[in-house]
């Protein structure tokens, strides 16, 4: 399930339990927009996108330096962070390591 970030209040309540893939990404990033399509088919794990046009100051506390980044939470803390487009496969495998 995918959902989009509208306030920095539901953030907390959001990663606070579970297993949530955060995608932080921006609109006009052309491999952003293919990370979306490979996120649209996990069916593995809540994910969370953050536009780091509307919300730079949550990007800047996670050190995202570049887009798309995405970490992993489980119940809360961060997990795990990649960088850069990647595979279906590859998200996986790394979720599944956690």
């Amino acid at each position: 399930m995918i959902k989009y970030l509208k306030n920095d209040e539901e953030f907390e309540s959001i990663i606070s339990s579970g297993v949530t893939l955060v995608d932080f990404y921006a609109d006009w990033c052309g491999p952003c927009r293919r990370m979306g399509e490979v996120l649209e088919t996990l069916t593995e794990v809540n994910v969370l996108k953050i536009n780091t046009d509307e919300f730079p100051n949550l990007a800047t506390s996670f050190g995202v330096m570049s887009i798309p980044t995405l970490i992993l939470f489980i119940d809360g803390a961060e997990s795990g962070k990649l960088i850069g487009l990647q595979s279906k496969d590859d998200i996986l495998d790394f979720i599944n390591k956690k």
